[in-house]
């Protein structure tokens, strides 16, 4: 479901040339396909990014522009091209002005959430999916470093700046995914990440253990919304305990921690 952060009434297609690799590999699946074939033609350049920028996405672009939808009235090209803005809100908030996802209430749950699950005194943290630092920058206080690990660049902007700005010097955003997390084996006693878990979880489980310290902790908080899914019965059978918190107007969610083996 596309998030109403913003109005993408008065944002060009342009927008779509700020987007970074790993943000255009989501597309397929999650863009309205007829509406973006009719803004493509429209916008040549746009696509010519797409392909080359991501180069995995030419067979889906490919199968889109097989479709010939294209129109000649600027009132139906603005209204698909609005019509893909609107479906990818989130990824635009992140490339033009991150603190309008920062500001959102959903952010706003009792830290002691996070901090009563351990001990991050003088420990290493990596904070995976870090986004503008809403963990990361929960435990800086606390951690004697955390690695914020954010595959979007200009979040890792935002997070570094934000973390001066709050005094703290001991945060580093770092490009990564929790797919390959860019740290040795065993390099932290803390893991952790928040709604960003659940894609491809026995890769993703994996990949969070290898850099974890033998004895330290895996945190997602929150690790998805408050249901009985795949994620939760993957979590439960790996041994995660978990618990229910709620976002502000987003409802509640559940937090799941281990330690590891």
């Amino acid at each position: 479901m596309p998030r109403e952060w913003m109005d993408v009434s008065n944002l060009s297609f342009n927008t779509v040339l700020l987007l970074e690799q790993v943000q255009l590999s989501w597309f397929p699946g999650w863009l309205p396909e007829d509406q973006l074939a009719i803004a493509l033609n429209a916008n040549p350049a746009v696509e010519w990014y797409l392909r080359h920028k991501c180069p995995d996405l030419n067979g889906w672009l490919d199968q889109v522009m097989a479709k010939g939808l294209r129109s000649t009235d600027p009132n139906v090209i603005r209204q698909a091209e609005i019509d893909v803005l609107a479906s990818m809100t989130d990824l635009a908030v992140y490339a033009i002005e991150p603190a309008i996802y920062d500001a959102q209430p959903f952010l706003k749950w009792d830290t002691n959430e996070l901090l009563c699950l351990t001990d991050f005194s003088g420990k290493t943290v990596i904070d995976v999916g870090a986004g503008t630092g809403r963990l990361a920058l929960s435990v800086a206080g606390l951690a004697t470093t955390v690695f914020a690990v954010e595959p979007v660049g200009n979040l890792r902007s935002y997070l570094k700046q934000k973390s001066i700005k709050q005094g703290f010097r001991n945060v580093y955003p770092v490009d990564g995914l929790i797919t390959d997390i860019p740290f040795p084996d065993h390099f932290s006693d803390i893991t952790m990440g928040g709604h960003v878990f659940g894609g491809i979880p026995e890769v993703e489980y994996k990949e969070l253990q290898r850099v974890t310290k033998p004895g330290g902790m895996i945190i997602l908080c929150p690790g998805n919304s408050d249901k009985d899914d795949s994620v939760h019965d993957f979590l439960v059978k790996a041994g995660f305990e978990w618990s229910r918190f709620e976002e502000p107007r987003d409802g509640w969610k559940r937090k799941y921690w281990k330690r590891r083996a």
